[in-house]
């Protein structure tokens, strides 16, 4: 890659000769999307936040819950990192792991990941003090059913220490073949959502 760099210090003032610099760039960049995933998700590893398993054995769980079930490559993926914005969205996680996986997935997969953290809520949000059935504000959205199911199958039965746990190196593949290209984005020829 080319140390060349564009010259504006505006944007209005780019030229296409700058922007033809700055594509080269991000070319390379783009490609190595994957491995950042696969770095911040290692970040989970250890953190067991008062769970029987870490973060990152729970992902790794709710990834092997799915794959054994012959849930689609797309789908398994979306498990595996449907908790990857814990260490950054403590309060928002599941739209951090939604915005990370959007541009590369369904709409339906990207919805579950995007509402998973209600529809778990099923399961302990009365132990809070919080309303356990907030996700029937979605009852009757197209993927509500997907989104319950993924929660009841694949997320809340992956806290077991016994349970089965594939390494992150058997999923390391999918990951790079599911996000090395955009399916909706805007720099992939979508319209913004």
């Amino acid at each position: 890659m080319s140390d060349a760099r564009a010259t504006f210090t505006s944007m209005e003032s780019g030229t296409a000769d700058d922007w033809g610099i700055i594509t080269g760039h991000f070319l390379p960049f783009a490609a190595g999307l994957p491995d950042r995933i696969l770095a911040h998700l290692r970040l989970l590893d250890g953190d067991y936040g008062g769970f029987a398993v870490d973060r990152l054995t729970h992902s790794l769980q709710t990834a092997t819950l799915a794959h054994r079930e012959g849930r689609d490559e797309e789908y398994v993926v979306c498990a595996l990192l449907h908790d990857v914005g814990d260490t950054l969205g403590s309060f928002n996680h599941a739209d951090v792991a939604a915005a990370i996986v959007k541009p590369f997935v369904s709409e339906e997969n990207h919805w579950m990941v995007e509402q998973h953290a209600v529809f778990q809520g099923y399961y302990f949000f009365h132990h809070l003090g919080m309303d356990r059935d907030a996700r029937e504000r979605f009852r009757g959205h197209p993927w509500f059913d997907r989104t319950a199911e993924f929660c009841a199958l694949y997320d809340g039965p992956a806290f077991d220490p016994k349970g089965e746990t594939l390494p992150l190196a058997f999923f390391e593949p999918m990951v790079r073949r599911v996000c090395a290209f955009p399916k909706r984005s805007i720099y992939a020829g979508d319209p913004p959502r």
